[in-house]
């Protein structure tokens, strides 16, 4: 685990982490969006109206080619983008870069609307209806068939990164977060969870994007409307804390505080970087996953199909990210450490140091602060030692051992706690330590606590609100992604390599829940980052299509309104 670990580490940092300067890739990202945001002239403000007349089946043709429809697809995609990052991944962006982040992951939102635009415009513009009626797009296709064939490596290179995507930012961090909000709320092992959750994942994608299809839409509206609807009562709960978090929020934007997630280090720099990262994990604008599904709408105006995509990021981030955070902010929960109880395993990121030893930036602990050597354990209680979790030193720690105090020793090396003793010699097993203690919160149970904070002066037991929705989100995102996974295979490698791979696919689910939260997170958000960069090339250098041809779609659907308005019935 140590080792994973480290090599997910450097690939993060080869990605995302640029010493002292924006990272390349947040660059890119802002660069794209403002850029498509100006060449458009702003469309995702002049033309949402358009998109929500388009969902409501103004335009519906039954006998256009595709697989799905306008709402289907859209919620196809939405299900892969409203769902764990909404939960988890705002929280895991204050709690490291701080209640600034909400600010930024909302601006990236906004521009990320005319990158989603763009980018579903191109899927449908470039799909291919296969010989059995099926259909296949995205960029690996637009690239292809849009920059010509020249550019085929790129295609390709795409098709690679979204099949490792798949079974990150799609797959394994569902599923770790689902686990994880099981493990605290409910006390149910990692391991069961996942089991079950593989196995519904597993039932529904071996159906294909039909059936996908109609559980998204169905799950999709269910859980963003209650986890809307809850998100609302808590901010009316607490109306007289609004203006005081919102300034929070914008001030900390750009003028981070000196201590965020109980490390010191933070800059502008860092906040921005949280922001943009969690709002690309959870709206997924100018990723290229999206036009995978969105090429399978049922359309011949692929226009049409944009304006549909450029809503994802509208209800995804500039609303429900920004909601999670406001109440995250609200509720005061980021800042305060918790009670919390986990086994003394290496999955579960725990350190040990001296005492006063500093936490760092992204939990790094210098090698002189880590302990190494025998450490006394007393009633439970840690001599001359300290845990380090979710970056954060723990106070109030106690080991118990099937739930009475530990009185022992263990040994460490460089702050890995192993070789368990209990005051009679006998050797204890890592996994029937379990350390408990006040720490900062990450990831869904952060949410989860926030919620329950709350909601708790009219409605007590919020955060199992959260285990459901998480539960939900997860699988349903899941579902989605394997589809994007299983296109991306097929362009590769043909029909045949698409049952192996959703195989592989569900396995890797049960395997996400099982292993530890940094892992899991670096390894989507260096997925992540890989399958975004060919993307993010080819829709700038195609964006003068789509400006072309949304130009001509919007003339003639503005005369054809006005033609409807002038003709009742019609």
């Amino acid at each position: 685990m140590d080792a994973l670990k480290t090599g997910v580490d450097h690939l993060n940092d080869l990605i995302w982490d640029t010493p002292d300067a924006l990272p390349f890739l947040v660059v890119l990202l802002l660069f794209t969006g403002l850029f498509l945001t100006v060449r458009l002239g702003f469309l995702q403000l002049r033309r949402l109206g358009h998109s929500v007349r388009v969902l409501a089946g103004r335009y519906n043709d039954p006998h256009d080619d595709g697989d799905v429809s306008h709402f289907q697809a859209l919620s196809s995609a939405l299900s892969a983008t409203v769902g764990i990052g909404n939960i988890a991944g705002v929280a895991t962006a204050i709690h490291y870069g701080g209640p600034g982040a909400v600010f930024w992951l909302w601006v990236t939102g906004f521009v990320g609307m005319a990158s989603k635009f763009t980018e579903c415009t191109l899927a449908q513009k470039f799909r291919v209806v296969h010989a059995d009626g099926s259909i296949s797009g995205g960029p690996m296709y637009y690239i292809r068939q849009g920059l010509g064939p020249r550019w085929h490596w790129l295609a390709i290179l795409f098709a690679c990164c979204a099949v490792i995507s798949s079974f990150g930012s799609g797959n394994s961090i569902q599923a770790f977060t689902m686990a994880d909000s099981f493990r605290a709320d409910l006390g149910i092992p990692n391991w069961v969870s996942g089991l079950v959750s593989a196995t519904l994942v597993g039932a529904v994608i071996l159906g294909g994007i039909k059936r996908i299809g109609r559980v998204t839409s169905i799950l999709t509206p269910f859980m963003a409307g209650v986890y809307v609807l809850a998100g609302l009562l808590i901010i009316f709960l607490h109306l007289d804390r609004l203006p005081g978090a919102i300034a929070t929020i914008v001030s900390c934007a750009f003028d981070p505080p000196g201590m965020i997630g109980g490390f010191a280090g933070s800059t502008f720099v860092f906040t921005l970087t949280w922001g943009i990262k969690r709002g690309l994990f959870s709206n997924e604008a100018g990723q290229g996953s999206a036009p995978i599904a969105h090429a399978a709408a049922r359309t011949d105006e692929p226009v049409r199909e944009g304006s549909v995509a450029l809503m994802e990021p509208f209800i995804d981030t500039v609303v429900i990210c920004f909601m999670t955070g406001l109440i995250i902010v609200l509720t005061g929960t980021w800042n305060e450490k918790h009670l919390d109880a986990v086994d003394f395993t290496p999955k579960n990121a725990i350190t040990v140091v001296v005492p006063g030893a500093a936490v760092g930036v992204r939990g790094l602990v210098d090698p002189g602060d880590r302990h190494s050597g025998v450490v006394q354990v007393r009633d439970g209680a840690l001599v001359d030692a300290a845990l380090v979790r979710t970056h954060a030193i723990m106070e109030d720690v106690t080991l118990t051992v099937g739930g009475a105090p530990f009185t022992g020793t263990f040994d460490t090396i460089d702050g890995t706690a192993r070789s368990f003793r209990n005051a009679e010699g006998t050797v204890i097993a890592a996994t029937a330590v379990r350390v408990n203690g006040r720490t900062l919160l990450n990831g869904s149970p952060l949410t989860a606590k926030s919620f329950q904070v709350g909601l708790s002066p009219l409605l007590p037991g919020g955060n199992y609100l959260i285990t459901f929705a998480v539960f939900l989100f997860a699988i349903s995102t899941a579902i989605s992604w394997s589809y994007y996974g299983d296109r991306a295979v097929r362009f590769l490698l043909g029909p045949r390599a698409v049952l192996p791979y959703k195989a592989v696919y569900t396995m890797v689910h049960f395997l996400g829940a099982i292993f530890s939260l940094e892992v899991v997170w670096g390894f989507g958000d260096a997925a992540l980052g890989m399958m975004a960069i060919p993307n993010l090339f080819a829709i700038l250098a195609l964006s003068g299509i789509v400006k072309r041809d949304a130009r001509d779609y919007f003339r003639r659907m503005d005369v054809e309104d006005a033609t409807r308005r002038k003709t009742p019935g019609t």
